[in-house]
C-alpha cells in the first residue's frame, strides 16, 4: 500500500477553486481552504485521517523523510496522505492556496 499518491491535474482547463471543491464533494469529501506565504515551513509531523490536498493558486513541496523523497504541487495537483505517514513541506515562491479533506 502507498503511503502517498501524486495526481497531476489531467484536464486541459486550468483549476479552478470551483472545479476542484466539486471532485471533492462528489468523492463524498467536505472540503476546507488553507494558504501561506512564500517560504513557510512546516516541520516534520503525521496526522492520524487520510489527508486529501489539492494545490488551488501557487506552489508547496513536500517532504518525506522516510522515503527519502520530495514532490513539487502546482494548481491541480492532488496529494493523498494515509494516516501516520511523517511529512515536511516548503510554500514555493508566490505562496500557496489549497483546498484540502480528511477522510474517515
Amino acid at each position: 500500500m502507498n503511503k502517498f499518491k501524486t495526481h497531476p491535474w489531467s484536464s486541459e482547463e486550468n483549476p479552478t477553486e470551483d472545479a476542484i471543491r466539486n471532485i471533492l464533494k462528489n468523492e463524498g469529501l467536505n472540503p476546507y481552504s488553507w494558504s501561506n506565504s512564500p517560504g513557510d515551513v512546516y516541520s516534520v509531523h503525521s496526522h492520524s485521517y487520510h489527508k486529501v490536498l489539492y494545490v488551488v493558486q501557487g506552489s508547496i513541496t513536500f517532504g518525506f523523510p522516510d522515503d527519502k523523497q520530495q514532490v513539487t504541487m502546482h494548481p491541480g495537483d492532488r496529494l493523498e496522505l494515509s494516516p501516520g505517514v511523517q511529512h515536511d513541506a516548503v510554500v514555493g515562491p508566490v505562496g500557496v492556496v489549497c483546498l484540502e479533506a480528511h477522510r474517515s
